[in-house]
């Protein structure tokens, strides 16, 4: 296969995480190879670890994008707005515009499968929540309009919104209709804002 043009830019990266993903879905997280994803996509391992530091990122790309929508939810909120108001608000938008990290989209069925098929991947995923556990607390912590303890704040929703995530993923995977599973998804999303707003009081 002839090599990406532009190898060092965007393009190269997307085309890296077109086929890995591909080939993940293929045949495994595990059984896929950087050293095989790099000789489909036409350029070199090293190229492969120079936009894709960990293996496991090459399928968990999103974490980027989960950290910065902490950070507008925390940064980016209206005066007199709230900093679970805020994180809510963000929550429900992913639901409704069936983003990737809602769980909801079709598209993530694939993904949910794979990453319960790939115990590596698994632990990429509680790394990933611990680290967005800390990213939430370090944003409160620096926010003056924050009265709340940080930490616990951090703690539950990130633990909150990763359980409803899985429950998603679980009924995805086992084929229950994406109607019923939305729905639900919803219905715990509002049990988990309703129990952090009335278990950790008033949240500036």
């Amino acid at each position: 296969m002839p090599r990406t043009s532009k190898r060092g830019g965007p393009q190269t990266r997307a085309r890296i995480l077109e086929v890995a993903n591909r080939m993940f879905h293929e045949r495994g997280y595990e059984a896929v190879t950087v050293a095989e994803i790099a000789r489909e996509a036409g350029v070199s391992s090293v190229t492969v670890f120079n936009h894709f530091p960990r293996k496991e990122d090459l399928f968990m790309d999103r974490a980027a994008d989960a950290v910065d929508l902490l950070r507008s939810a925390s940064r980016d909120r209206a005066p007199g707005i709230d900093a679970l108001t805020s994180l809510r608000d963000t929550s429900f938008r992913l639901l409704d515009t069936r983003h990737p990290l809602s769980g909801v989209s079709d598209r993530s069925v694939p993904f949910f499968r794979t990453v319960a098929e790939s115990p590596t991947l698994v632990a990429r995923a509680r790394a990933i929540a611990s680290e967005l556990q800390t990213t939430l607390t370090d944003e409160l912590d620096r926010d003056p309009a924050f009265e709340g303890d940080a930490t616990l704040f951090a703690a539950f929703f990130i633990a909150g919104y990763s359980a409803v995530l899985v429950e998603t993923a679980r009924r995805r995977i086992a084929g229950e209709p994406t109607s019923t599973v939305v729905k639900d998804h919803r219905v715990r999303l509002e049990r988990l804002f309703t129990a952090l707003r009335d278990g950790l009081g008033p949240a500036s």
